[in-house]
């Protein structure tokens, strides 16, 4: 299920709507900190003085690093937002997982260095793309429908090597490196879970109210905002540190 329809007139709401967000959160006074998705200073102290197998720890880090990623957060509930049936949320959440599972443990493993902010500024797109699927405006638009299963996989190989840059600023021990990034892994698996349990709480009793169609595509176009502000703030990074 999608917004049916996304003409000129739905355009020029969604402007209306997203300005005031985008002014709101921009103000709100984020600190870099709070949107470099990163690590905190104790569990990169710990990784980094960490030697030998340590698979508790990391599944624990690799958990927390999800719970706590909004970027991926978000894109997850554009997923799942019009999604009723646990058979359609585990083929795609598993779309997902597949995706970032593989180019994590790829973009760790074989250190080949992606610039975080680059990686960052397109998963900020993926919640751009999504909320404009939801809203159908790709069908609109384009006159047909992309295949969305297609663009989770893909988007999870960038939200995956978003988790990889992450990894890769510190300076990992070879004794237990695979089992411990394997451990991550799974941790960032769990984590999912636990989280996409949350939102499918909250998600329906929601959609048991009858003001839900109508909030729905506020809704997206609020996660339309919120990409777009981490587009904005990641390309800003890259454009200072070049």
């Amino acid at each position: 299920m999608r917004i049916s329809s996304f003409d000129g007139r739905d355009f020029a709401l969604s402007v209306r709507i997203l300005l005031p967000v985008l002014l709101l959160l921009v103000t709100a006074g984020f600190s870099p900190s709070g949107f470099a998705h990163g690590v905190t200073e104790g569990d990169a102290l710990f990784i980094e003085q960490t030697s030998g197998v340590q698979l508790l720890p990391f599944i624990y880090l690799g958990a927390k690093h999800m719970v706590t990623g909004y970027d991926h957060l978000l894109f997850l509930l554009g997923v799942i937002f019009f999604l009723y049936r646990m058979r359609e949320v585990g083929i795609y959440v598993t779309l997902f997982a597949v995706g970032h599972s593989v180019t994590l443990l790829f973009g760790v493993l074989s250190e080949i260095h992606v610039n975080p902010y680059i990686v960052d500024a397109i998963i900020g797109f993926s919640v751009v793309y999504k909320a404009l699927d939801n809203l159908g405006a790709f069908k609109r638009w384009l006159g047909f429908q992309p295949n969305t299963k297609a663009a989770v996989l893909i988007f999870g190989f960038f939200h995956g090597f978003g988790l990889a840059t992450k990894l890769q600023d510190f300076t990992l021990s070879e004794d237990g490196l695979v089992a411990n990034i394997l451990a991550f892994n799974l941790g960032v698996e769990m984590g999912q879970l636990l989280a996409l349990g949350g939102i499918l709480i909250i998600m329906n009793f929601w959609r048991r109210s009858r003001a839900f169609s109508y909030q729905a595509f506020t809704a997206n176009v609020v996660l339309m905002a919120a990409g777009f502000l981490l587009i904005g703030y990641q390309m800003t990074g890259y454009l200072i540190t070049a």
